[in-house]
């Protein structure tokens, strides 16, 4: 075993095996190729919208489905505009901090949202 090999870029895991072209890490799970380690080092993920499209800060999206809110009755409804997105590492796939219009602050997964 190589003991020069690096940690796990999702639970900084010390137990990462090569498999093929491939890193393994044991802890989680995660597959990761020691090329996109060294490209991607600096953290600069590109976030995409439901599309495929590129998303920045500051940019206007749309809601593509209906959202449920606890809380709220209704919920965020398809159609709905957010100005000025911001982009983040968030917890659990939300990965957008905006302000909703009748609902506050709050996060979003890009999966569920285009590009206006």
């Amino acid at each position: 075993m190589s003991d020069n090999l690096p940690a796990c870029p999702e639970c900084s895991g010390a137990y990462t095996y090569e498999m093929g072209v491939l890193l393994i890490c044991p802890e989680c799970g995660h597959e990761w190729s020691p090329s996109e380690e060294s490209e991607g080092g600096t953290g600069n993920k590109v976030i995409r919208d439901a599309v495929g499209n590129e998303l920045a800060d500051g940019d206007t999206v749309t809601v593509v489905k209906t959202l449920k809110v606890k809380g709220s009755p209704t919920g965020i409804k398809a159609g709905t505009k957010v100005r000025n997105i911001r982009l983040v590492d968030g917890v659990d796939g939300h990965d957008l901090d905006c302000k909703v219009d009748g609902f506050g602050a709050m996060q979003l997964k890009s999966s569920v949202v285009k590009k206006a």
